[in-house]
């Protein structure tokens, strides 16, 4: 599983961060950025959550 976070929509909530450090880091300015290109699977399902908790639906998974 990939997880990408867009940055045109990314407004540094942190809500992905607070709920998988593992997997999302911020920026020095804020914004969501994705540690591993692919996810391990047992991050997976928070990744999930993580991803449908975004307020500005910016993360996707595939």
């Amino acid at each position: 599983m990939k997880a990408t976070v867009d940055d045109e929509r990314c407004r540094g909530h942190g809500v992905c961060w607070s709920l998988c450090p593992e997997v999302f880091d911020l920026t020095d300015d804020g914004y969501a950025e994705v540690l591993t290109p692919e996810v391990p699977a047992e991050f997976e399902d928070t990744v999930r959550k993580a991803a449908g908790s975004c307020p500005e639906r910016a993360i996707t998974v595939s």
